[in-house]
């Protein structure tokens, strides 16, 4: 046996307990309920913000108007082909709606 000194067993056992308490701390904060739920939480947050941005986008672009000439009109006249965003207007409030209740019941219970 190449490593019989008893002082150097007791420091790889050291060593060996102290990176076993580290990923048990690990494992056990990664775990955690409350750390569960921090990270649900941002990620739900992470993504309706990616939502309303890309809502924005889509609105912003949509409310801008673009000229375009026709055969005898005059170069100034504008086209509004917007989209109806009635539609989008309506699912976002119905996911809002939802995401509300969802949370509310989540509360009660």
């Amino acid at each position: 046996m190449a490593d019989t000194d008893p002082a150097e067993l007791e420091r790889q056992i050291e060593r060996t307990r102290a990176e076993l308490a580290q990923t048990v701390d690990a494992i056990v904060d990664r775990v955690s309920p409350k750390r569960v739920k921090e990270r649900g939480v941002a990620k739900v947050k992470a993504n309706a913000e990616h939502f309303v941005a890309q809502v924005g986008d889509l609105v912003a672009g949509a409310a801008a108007p673009r000229p375009a000439r026709l055969d005898g009109e005059p170069d100034d006249l504008w086209v509004d082909d917007r989209p109806d965003l009635a539609p989008i207007l309506i699912g976002v409030g119905v996911a809002l709606a939802l995401g509300a209740v969802v949370m509310l019941w989540r509360r009660r219970r």
